[in-house]
């Protein structure tokens, strides 16, 4: 970066820290706005996470994200809380107003903003695979757009069941996933991810065919996983993670420093690193 000395020290909390472009990207908007800022990398094992919360009130944090698996356990330490937080039960930033620490959830919003060009009927089905952190965010974000059948499977039935009567929602047995006629598919674990996971997906093949619907992959790494060029194949819709990472990452940048909308250099750094 150009700065030799940054006046706010931002970062990125989780265990293990790897595939993460939150830094590159922060980092470049930072840079773009001619803002006296840096995002470090900070791999905190879940035992150091209160120490570290009790940390950024000493030091010149001015905000964080937070990624697995902290976005439960940073929120004890926080001043306040947003609805989005209290609703989804889990925080991925955080962030000073005035003199008090405060949470937020953006992966809400960015999970929305994509399909708000579709203008989902509250009768479309949708089905989520996965009940852990990320899909608390995406559920919370399809109440918000209206939808009123929402099933939810993964693997660990007895953590799925609990998830669901969490939201009031329909838990689906994970070898029963393929029967239900969903329009909306939505992947949240981390099945086709880069690395171990890359040739795997959480959707069998066949369950695309006789009907045409979205689906919707929140991995990033690489851009087009599995699930989403089996999906496409079968003539379904498809969303990457990326558009959910750039507008969570929007929603953060503005929270940290007032900015409208991403730097375009930002988005670009971002684009060029994944080799789009």
């Amino acid at each position: 970066m150009a700065y030799q000395f940054a006046e706010e020290l931002y970062g990125i909390i989780g265990y293990p820290l790897g595939h993460s472009l939150s830094p590159l990207l922060h980092n470049t908007a930072f840079q773009a706005m001619k803002r006296p800022a840096l995002m470090f990398r900070w791999a905190l094992p879940p035992e150091a996470v209160g120490d570290f919360m009790r940390a950024v009130r000493l030091l010149p944090v001015r905000g964080c994200c937070v990624t697995l698996p902290h976005k439960v356990a940073v929120v004890p330490f926080l001043d306040e809380i947003s609805p989005l937080v209290r609703r989804v039960g889990a925080c991925n930033t955080l962030y000073w107003q005035g003199e008090h620490l405060c949470g937020e959830n953006t992966d809400v919003i960015g999970f929305m903003s994509p399909l708000l060009p579709y203008a989902l009927p509250p009768q479309l089905p949708a089905l989520v695979l996965g009940a852990g952190g990320a899909a608390r965010a995406v559920v919370t974000a399809l109440q918000e757009l209206g939808l009123q059948q929402i099933f939810v499977s993964a693997r660990q039935q007895e953590k799925t069941v609990c998830f669901c009567e969490e939201f009031g929602l329909a838990p689906v047995p994970w070898h029963e996933r393929a029967d239900v006629p969903a329009l909306l598919v939505v992947n949240t674990t981390p099945a086709g991810m880069q690395g171990k996971n890359e040739e795997g997906t959480a959707y069998p093949q066949q369950a695309f065919a006789g009907r045409q619907g979205i689906a919707y992959d929140i991995v990033y790494t690489p851009q087009e996983t599995r699930f989403l060029r089996e999906a496409k194949q079968a003539g379904w819709q498809c969303i990457g993670g990326l558009a959910m990472f750039l507008g969570q990452a929007a929603r953060q940048c503005q929270l940290w420093t007032g900015a409208a909308a991403l730097p375009e250099a930002a988005q670009k750094a971002v684009l060029e690193a994944l080799q789009l």
